[in-house]
């Protein structure tokens, strides 16, 4: 049994529209983020002479600028999709539910 109206907004290409916007662009941060996470991770195993340079005359070493980086990248990319989802995701996802309740 199905719903007449989630059959209407299923066959809306507003509807179609939003669903491939919405995945790409979260393929796409999917993947930035899994280059950074597991470029840094292929440092750790592999190039540890690199990430273990001092920086200045202290004792922090490049890995840990690396590794903070890594975690601003990942709250970077988390606003870039809750701003982009607040705007236009959501301008699309009002546009199909008027629709639908017409």
């Amino acid at each position: 049994m199905t719903d007449p109206v989630v059959d209407k907004i299923r066959s809306n290409p507003k509807y179609q529209e939003l669903r491939a916007r919405r995945n790409r662009y979260g393929w796409i941060l999917t993947i930035l983020m899994m280059v950074v996470y597991y470029g840094f991770i292929s440092l750790i195993a592999f190039d540890k002479a690199f990430l273990a340079q001092p920086v200045g005359d202290g004792v922090t070493t490049l890995g840990i600028p690396i590794g903070l980086a890594v975690i601003v990248f990942t709250i970077l990319i988390t606003v870039m999709y809750v701003r982009r989802a607040n705007t236009e995701f959501d301008a699309l996802n009002q546009q199909i539910l008027k629709d639908a309740a017409q």
